[in-house]
C-alpha cells in the first residue's frame, strides 16, 4: 500500500481502521512484528481513552495528525504504543495489543529472552520490548520509510465483517469496559488473553422477554 493509501486509510473512524491494522507491519529496531490484535480508543467518546477529559500534554499527539506513534507507560513502568488514527484535532488511536516476530528473531530475543516464539510480542508492552519501542519514540510519523518506527500496511488489510477477524471486549478498562472495539485474528497463538478488570461495572444480564 501507498504511503498516501495508507495515510488515508488512517484518517478514517478508529472503529473501522483497527481491524484494517491486522496483518500489517511495524519495523523497530531491527525487528519486524505482524501485528495480530489491537484495540480502537476514540478521544471525548470513549470513557476508555487517555483522551475522554480533553488535550494534556501526556496525550496531545493523539489529537494528529493521523499515521503518528504515540507511545505511554502503563502503571508506570511499561511502554505500550498506538497508531493515531482520524481526523487532525480529534483524538483517536489504535493500541498494538499483540503480534508475531517475523523477522529479528534474534534480537527480539535478546530483549525478551529465551521464550517461545509467540511469547516474544504477545502484549502491548511485551510487542513495543520486542521492538526497542520506548517513549522517545512518541510522535514518529510511521509512514516514512526512513522513520525510526514504521509501519507498513498489508495490501490486502481485512475490512470488517471479515470471517478472520475476531471481535470483542476491549481488556482491563474501567471505563467503557464492554466496548466490543479489541480487535484479533483468529487462531493466531500471538494474542494476549482477556482479562476484565475487577474494578469494571459489573456485566448486567439481559432483559426478561416480555411475557
Amino acid at each position: 500500500m501507498t504511503p498516501a493509501a495508507a495515510a488515508a486509510l488512517l484518517a478514517g473512524p478508529v472503529e473501522e481502521v483497527a481491524p484494517r491494522l491486522l496483518g500489517a507491519t511495524v519495523t523497530a529496531g531491527g525487528v519486524v512484528v505482524r501485528l495480530t490484535e489491537v484495540e480502537a480508543y476514540d478521544g471525548d467518546q470513549d470513557a476508555g481513552s487517555h483522551a475522554f477529559r480533553g488535550r494534556t500534554p501526556r496525550n496531545a499527539v493523539m489529537f494528529g495528525p493521523a499515521g503518528r506513534l504515540y507511545c505511554y507507560l502503563s502503571y508506570g513502568m511499561h511502554v505500550c504504543a498506538n497508531v493515531v488514527t482520524g481526523p487532525e484535532g480529534r483524538a483517536s488511536a489504535v493500541l498494538l495489543r499483540g503480534g508475531e516476530v517475523v523477522d529479528g528473531l534474534a534480537e527480539a530475543r535478546v530483549r525478551r529472552g529465551d521464550r517461545p516464539d509467540h511469547e516474544l510480542a504477545r502484549g502491548p508492552a511485551n510487542l513495543c520490548r520486542a521492538l526497542g519501542v520506548g517513549l522517545h519514540h512518541g510522535g514518529t510519523e510511521l509512514l516514512g520509510t526512513a522513520s525510526a518506527v514504521v509501519l507498513s500496511l498489508a495490501p490486502t488489510a481485512p475490512t470488517a465483517p471479515d470471517a478472520r477477524v475476531a471481535q470483542g471486549p476491549r481488556v482491563g478498562l474501567t471505563g467503557a469496559p464492554d466496548r466490543p472495539w479489541r480487535y484479533w485474528l483468529a487462531g493466531e497463538r500471538s494474542v494476549s488473553a482477556y482479562r476484565r478488570s475487577p474494578r469494571a461495572t459489573p456485566l448486567q444480564p439481559p432483559p426478561d422477554p416480555p411475557i
